[in-house]
């Protein structure tokens, strides 16, 4: 599948484009699994792919390589025997059957050769267009041509919403606790928040009975995961009500400022121009 590797864990998106590289993983469990991480990976590298095209095949062409010791790609010379150039050389590649060469030789145009020669690769150039040719799959992308998956999208989950292997209750932020072999043991809800900590809370098993206890829990941890979504939405309004009042100071002083030309006028002085 173009630019989709599958992993043991889910899925990783890789592309290329002008030397900068795309790169995202989608794990099966952050989205419920293999399914939706492959949809989430299919969406994301769609996405890419139509905002963020391949470079035009010109500009691809000018780019100097490594062994270019001209100054201009495309623009080479050919040497003689005893090292002496012979002719310089515009060449360029348009399509699978269309290759411009241009020769200059300098016993028939003297020092002009390579001059010529740069005029030459310009004009071949002017014939190029569209844009680079990657992989197939990309141009039935950008016009559309492929069949995204139907059906909702699953969020991706947080990680305190991720059930761990050894998670015993079959939900996040729930296990069982035992302190040692003769103690009846609790079920334990527990949330983290990032600058806040754990928030926890037992079930005794002794007092409640196993399956009760667990049930208990599973509802606390869902109050948990409620508050710490209702605090991260309050924290957000608080600041974006910080960010306006910061915004709203600069004109309030401006408004505030004394009227200095009234001051002066007042005190028998000529007021200011």
């Amino acid at each position: 599948m173009y630019g989709i590797a599958p992993r043991p864990w889910g899925f990783e998106v890789s592309l290329v484009r002008n030397g900068t590289r795309y790169y995202r993983q989608f794990g099966k469990a952050s989205y419920g699994g293999l399914e939706q991480a492959l949809v989430q990976a299919q969406d994301w590298r769609d996405a890419v792919v139509r905002s963020v095209p391949p470079v035009a095949r010109r500009a691809r062409a000018e780019k100097l390589r490594a062994n270019n010791t001209t100054g201009v790609s495309g623009v080479f010379c050919q040497v003689a025997s005893g090292g002496r150039v012979r002719a310089w050389v515009a060449k360029t590649y348009i399509g699978q059957d269309e290759i411009l060469r241009t020769d200059f030789p300098v016993d028939s145009v003297g020092n002009a050769a390579l001059s010529l020669a740069i005029e030459e690769r310009e004009k071949q150039l002017a014939r190029m267009s569209g844009l680079a040719r990657l992989h197939p799959a990309e141009e039935a992308i950008r016009q559309g041509m492929t069949v995204q998956a139907p059906g909702p999208r699953t969020s991706k989950r947080s990680k305190s919403e991720i059930t761990r292997s050894t998670n015993s209750s079959g939900v996040s932020g729930v296990q069982f606790k035992m302190p040692n072999a003769g103690h009846p043991g609790y079920w334990l809800a527990t949330t983290f928040t990032a600058g806040k900590g754990s928030v926890c809370k037992a079930f005794s098993v002794k007092e409640h009975g196993h399956d009760m206890a667990k049930s208990l829990a599973i509802a606390e941890r869902g109050r948990q995961l409620a508050q710490k979504l209702k605090d991260a939405e309050q924290h957000e309004h608080q600041h974006e009500h910080e960010h306006e009042q910061e915004q709203a100071q600069p004109q309030q002083q401006k408004q505030a400022s004394p009227d200095f030309s009234f001051q002066y006028k007042a005190s028998g002085h000529p007021a200011r121009p």
